[in-house]
């Protein structure tokens, strides 16, 4: 086995196909790049555990976890934003205050903030400095 075919196995197996693909396109055996694969701990117990097939929650991008840290469920932030911002049924808010809006009167809830007073920004100015005209 030539080590451009080597570097091809390690590629595939990093993008997850199996034995049998990898031979064929490679035109070795299937047991050559299993044997291969076991030896270089690239079986999918060994990917798995290592969390090298972890694949980003949005765009399906691979991510490399790190010892000894968090695991990561997203690629980069942009995704982990677009994700949360089109799936909001799924955060579990534990920190959800009611309150009514001290300029309209409007119930209205807030996120993480016990000491809201106003429903917006607009409230604020208007109850804060009598309309927010032109100062």
């Amino acid at each position: 086995m030539t080590e451009e075919q080597k570097e091809k196995i390690i590629r595939f197996r990093g993008m997850g196909h199996g034995y049998g693909n990898i031979g064929k396109e490679l035109g070795i055996s299937k047991d050559t790049v299993k044997s291969f694969c076991r030896r270089n701990r690239l079986t999918r117990a060994d990917i798995q555990a290592t969390g090298q097939e972890d694949r980003c929650r949005e765009c399906g991008v691979g991510i490399r976890q790190r010892p000894k840290m968090k695991k990561r469920v997203f690629c980069c932030r942009a995704c982990r934003e677009k994700w949360w911002a089109e799936h909001p049924e799924r955060i579990a808010q534990k920190a959800v205050y009611g309150f009514t809006c001290g300029k309209c009167g409007k119930a209205f809830t807030a996120y993480g903030n016990k000491k809201r007073k106003y429903c917006s920004h607009e409230c604020y100015i208007a109850h804060r400095f009598g309309g927010g005209g032109d100062g």
